[in-house]
């Protein structure tokens, strides 16, 4: 296979469960590597690809998950029907594990406060969407109202940066503004980190969740 000349680190799947029949034939400690987050292996099942892709974006980019003895890996659960486990872990330049112990202070989940915002629009958007327009979310919740598909895809972004990730290519590291609607394009958003709450005011028909009374 050709050298993939990248910015990203690579990233280590390990089968750490089998509980059911897998069409790819995976058995408990078959290893994966890829190249980077972008690169996937000859016949790599799609579905896994689905649910592992906010993962190995989000270590790519420097998240920790201070739950795990490592906090540089994550298991991530097979969407059809959990048939296998994988382990996610990022390879260093020297083909070593990534290691970051157990963080010993943590104590459970701290959702981060993000912003997501319209910066670009064009054509026509089903929700109206237009420059300016901001949302405020905790976390991985959902947005009520909010459009799935662009959800969807600004999901990955939402996951890494309440996990820690660092942007290092944007001028702001907490905040990535190339989350692009599938639906043509129309609309692109930034999705950023903050630490302090922001006043959002509500749009038509979508109540921001500062507006609750």
């Amino acid at each position: 296979m050709e050298e993939v000349k990248t910015p990203f680190p690579r990233l280590k799947l390990t089968v750490s469960q089998v509980l059911g029949e897998c069409y790819h034939g995976y058995k408990i400690g078959d290893e994966i590597i890829l190249e980077d987050f972008t690169h996937a292996p000859k016949h790599f099942c799609l579905g896994l690809a689905h649910a592992l892709f906010p993962v190995i974006y989000a270590l790519s980019f420097g998240a920790k998950f201070g739950f795990r003895d490592n906090q540089r890996s994550l298991l991530v659960t097979c969407p059809d029907g959990g048939k296998l486990e994988f382990k996610a872990e990022i390879l260093d330049r020297d083909e070593k594990l990534q290691v970051t112990p157990k963080d010993p202070n943590f104590k459970g989940p701290n959702p981060k406060k993000m912003v997501i915002e319209v910066v670009q629009a064009k054509g026509k958007c089903t929700f109206g969407y237009k420059v300016g327009d901001k949302w405020e979310t905790q976390g991985l919740k959902c947005i009520p109202g909010f459009c799935g598909a662009a959800f969807h895809t600004a999901f990955p972004a939402l996951f890494a940066l309440n996990f820690g990730a660092k942007f290092f290519f944007m001028p702001n590291p907490d905040s990535i503004d190339t989350v692009t609607c599938p639906d043509g394009g129309n609309i692109v958003f930034k999705v950023t980190r903050i630490d302090k709450p922001c006043v959002i005011p509500a749009k038509a028909g979508i109540r921001s969740p500062l507006a609750r009374g």
